[in-house]
């Protein structure tokens, strides 16, 4: 369990914090990007992306991506309330577009 002891030096507050066991500590044991790794598939292909990474990336609002993704025209997952992407997925889409025009 993490404490913090306060210690007065000098006149100066300063908190100590105690070593934690990181079983007890929420996600402490979580990566803090999310990358698939399949045989076939680079890391940065296998990407996951969120609303706004899809939007910058296709420079396009973030309202165009959820309109996109709520047809089913954009490749997307959703997962709970929140659209998921692939970059491979979005790259494909993309080709496949100006390919067609």
């Amino acid at each position: 369990m993490s404490y913090l002891t306060p210690s007065l030096s000098n006149r100066q507050l300063k908190f100590k914090t105690a070593p934690t066991d990181t079983i007890s500590v929420m996600n402490d044991t979580i990566p803090t990007t999310a990358k698939v790794s399949l045989d076939s598939v680079s890391p940065s292909e296998g990407e996951i992306l969120t609303v706004l990474e899809v939007a910058r990336f296709l420079r396009v609002p973030k309202s165009t991506v959820y309109k996109l993704a709520r047809l089913g025209q954009l490749p997307a997952s959703k997962i709970g309330k929140h659209w998921r992407f692939l970059r491979r997925d979005i790259h494909e889409w993309m080709h496949s577009r100006t390919q067609h025009n």
